[in-house]
């Protein structure tokens, strides 16, 4: 039996995460709750991959590796030049999750030269396909895992996506997708764009990827049961892929905001924010932010100013005018609006704000790191769904009665509808007023926090899988 000095250098995860803030803040969070498991001790190799697309991401990285600096390993992963008249998509996202799969082949020299050998790896979902053969070229055998970084609902449409693509095409409008399991089931208005058209890069990665998935010893995702039951237990309960089956699902959620990722030195902005917050009464701010990869119109923006000033509603609004912040690195604007909201064109501490008690709502993107953090922090959501997974999101804040959602809204950027102030002003004052959003997301809350203590689902779920790693070197 090797003691505990042995075991620490013996058990040991690799976690692969892949492009935007969006997939890498709950990797990292990821992180942290496993080095933080006293009772079963891990280091940890995280690759990073070079150049990152954002400021933010670098930023956060260096963050991270310096709060743990005994017990996870930068592993450096430089990416084959990607021409980007070859790549299938102009989002430098999009472009960046393109050539890291075209460059996964290269893990598997950098895997074989770890020591001790990994135990696990923890991938990103968009990578399935390349890492799978980089690990199956591997000359030991090393169990595999991808991190799930969206909604259980949304990880059910990418399980089934291969058997139901043909039929997307017959779905009129207002049609819906049946996916064994789930209900209701997920609208053809909330489908992602990119895998209605058959050619894009998403559709082909959903192809390729989802009949992969049983080839994974195992699914973690940032979700718990009081959020998600049904969705969870189809996906656990092979009802989703009766045929192929699915590996175990890990619900490892909800990630909350850690210690490292607050930027260090922000005395400025922070501060004042945090004043600001203090003097509103409880409950009386909404909290308004499309996340660190939703760049609204300029006519959207001045709609959005305009019906945050009519509702009347104390705001703090995040405003987020270009796609990649690496340009706007030095616009550090804080500017108060008659009293009433802060407006902020900078990164801010989500966490923080939607954990402050004078916070009573947030007007989101429904990305699902924001969802989750909403949910943790029992803040209801008035949902405003722009790209991706987030009306599918959309769907799960709505039926598990957290918040309000006005579907005329549409899809955001570019061209695109532009929801009137009047409209924003009507929903915002909706949201702030209704009783039942309010109590559903404390309720919600509690559950939440139950869910992450002591003797919780999450802790279960750890163990479950620590000792999965340990017999990878019995």
């Amino acid at each position: 039996m090797s003691d505990s000095g042995d075991f620490l250098h013996k058990t040991h995860v690799v976690l692969f995460p892949s492009a935007g803030m969006g997939h890498l803040t709950p990797f990292l969070r990821l992180a942290a709750l496993l080095v933080s498991q006293n009772h079963c001790p891990l280091t940890l190799t995280l690759i990073t991959t070079h150049p990152t697309v954002s400021l933010a991401e670098s930023s956060l990285i260096t963050r991270f590796l310096s709060a743990f600096p005994d017990r996870v390993t930068e592993l450096d992963f430089h990416l084959l030049p990607l021409d980007p008249s070859t790549a299938k998509s102009t989002d430098p996202f999009f472009v960046r999750f393109e050539a890291i799969r075209r460059s996964a082949y290269l893990l598997t020299p950098l895997l074989s030269s770890l020591s001790p050998p990994p135990s696990a790896i923890i991938f990103d979902i968009s990578l399935i396909s390349p890492v799978i053969l980089a690990v199956e070229s591997l000359p030991f055998h090393l169990p595999a895992y991808v991190l799930v970084t969206t909604s259980a609902r949304m990880l059910s449409l990418f399980a089934s996506y291969h058997k139901l693509a043909s039929s997307l095409t017959e779905l009129t409008d207002d049609g819906v997708l049946e996916i064994p399991g789930i209900s209701p089931p997920i609208s053809k208005s909330s489908i992602p764009p990119l895998l209605l058209n058959p050619n894009s890069f998403f559709s082909s990665l959903f192809l390729d990827d989802g009949p992969k998935l049983k080839n994974l010893n195992g699914i973690l995702i940032n979700s718990f049961e009081e959020l998600e039951a049904e969705a969870l237990g189809a996906l656990n309960g092979g009802k989703v892929t009766t045929a192929d089956g699915l590996p175990p699902i890990f619900s490892v959620g909800p990630f909350v905001p850690c210690e490292f990722e607050k930027l260090q030195g922000d005395v400025g902005d922070g501060d004042r924010l945090k004043r600001w917050l203090d003097e509103q009464p409880d409950g009386s701010v909404v909290y308004v932010s499309f996340g660190s990869r939703t760049a609204l119109s300029t006519k959207q923006i001045g709609e959005v100013g305009e019906g945050l000033v009519r509702s009347g509603v104390r705001f703090l609004w995040v405003v987020k005018e270009k796609l990649v912040d690496r340009e706007e690195e030095d616009e550090g604007n804080l500017i108060k609006v008659k009293g009433t909201g802060v407006v902020v064109r900078r990164w801010v501490e989500q966490g923080e704000i939607l954990g402050h008690k004078a916070v009573g709502g947030f007007v989101s993107h429904c990305g699902w790191n924001s969802v989750v953090e909403a949910v943790w922090n029992g803040v209801r959501v008035l949902a405003w769904p722009l790209n991706g997974d987030q009306k599918v999101n959309a769907e799960v804040v709505v039926r598990s009665g957290v918040g309000i959602w006005d579907k005329t809204w549409g899809w955001g950027g570019g061209d695109r509808i532009v929801v009137k102030g009047q409209m924003i002003a009507d929903k915002i004052r909706e949201l702030m007023e209704s009783e039942d959003p309010r109590v559903e997301a404390e309720r919600v809350g509690v559950e939440a926090k139950r869910a992450t203590g002591a003797g919780g689902g999450r802790e279960k779920m750890f163990k479950q899988l620590i000792e999965n790693w340990k017999k990878q070197h019995a």
